[in-house]
């Protein structure tokens, strides 16, 4: 299934070239009370109301997916979680390049780990990128993102799957500096999650994805998440030595070689095979 949220926080179910709007699900939750859960409570209530969707989504309005505004699919992640050079191919890059560097050594994700970034930077297809700190250098990160679908701590690589709700494309949007990573990548509109979510039963193998990123039509990076250097199951297993994972947390698995500065009027298009593309303008 093909979850989406759009225009004023509907929620719709995408098949094919139309978005059918099932927001009446939405009813279907329980009903919670302060404290509120730290956890997005759809993506907590997904497995439940598959059936509920599948219903509503057979008689829901229908519109063309170019006619509606895509959003984050995920409203209220507890945390953003994020590895850094994923890819060999990354690393040599970052270690070549004083411009993404700045001086700096660059370790293996085994060594330094992950980091976290606010959810505050997330932001939706439709919302657009605005670049921040515009006397500096801006680069766009193409990443497979996971989205976690129930909690767990000590999760093995092998058990992985069961605590993956589905997949969807990332931006890591990153300003270039001396300042620690979670801080330059956590901009207002810099993690950049859509343009839906595909639940985990539709992907066959998430080591297995083409994946590519175009700026203006241009092909800046392409790869396979079959290059990763930690997989999902090894990414999930690493942050999960280290702390809990809820519902609705996403983890950006990292990006490929090839990253580079955007400005202000590009056409950021990414695609991931069996997700799908998207496409966001830098403002």
């Amino acid at each position: 299934m093909i979850i989406c949220r759009f225009n004023e926080d509907r929620l719709g179910v995408v098949q094919g070239d139309h978005v059918i709007d099932v927001t009446c699900v939405l009813n279907s939750l329980p009903k919670y009370t302060y404290p509120l859960p730290s956890y997005d409570v759809l993506i907590a209530n997904l497995p439940s109301l598959r059936p509920v969707l599948e219903r509503a989504a057979e008689s829901g309005p229908r519109f063309l997916t170019q006619e509606v505004k895509f959003k984050s699919p995920v409203a209220n992640p507890g945390k953003i979680m994020a590895a850094p050079v994923n890819y060999t191919e990354h690393l040599a890059e970052a270690r070549d390049q004083s411009e993404l560097n700045h001086g700096r050594s660059i370790e293996e994700i085994q060594n330094i780990g992950l980091f976290l970034k606010a959810t505050s930077s997330l932001h939706g297809q439709a919302e657009g990128i605005k670049l921040a700190q515009s006397e500096r250098r801006t680069d766009h990160e193409l990443e497979l993102v996971v989205v976690i679908g129930k909690t767990g701590r000590n999760v093995s690589r092998d058990d992985a799957a069961a605590y993956i709700a589905g997949y969807t494309i990332g931006l890591d949007m990153t300003i270039r500096g001396p300042e620690e990573r979670s801080m330059r990548k956590s901009v207002d509109t810099y993690s950049i999650v859509g343009p839906w979510l595909v639940t985990s039963d539709e992907i066959n193998d998430p080591s297995n994805l083409d994946m590519s990123l175009h700026v203006n039509g241009e092909l800046r990076q392409k790869a396979n998440t079959k290059e990763l250097v930690m997989n999902v199951g090894a990414l999930l297993e690493f942050a999960t030595s280290f702390y809990s994972v809820h519902p609705g947390d996403l983890l950006f698995t990292g990006t490929p070689a090839g990253v580079g500065p955007v400005k202000v009027g590009d056409t950021i298009t990414a695609a991931i095979d069996q997700i799908g593309s998207l496409s966001i303008q830098v403002t």
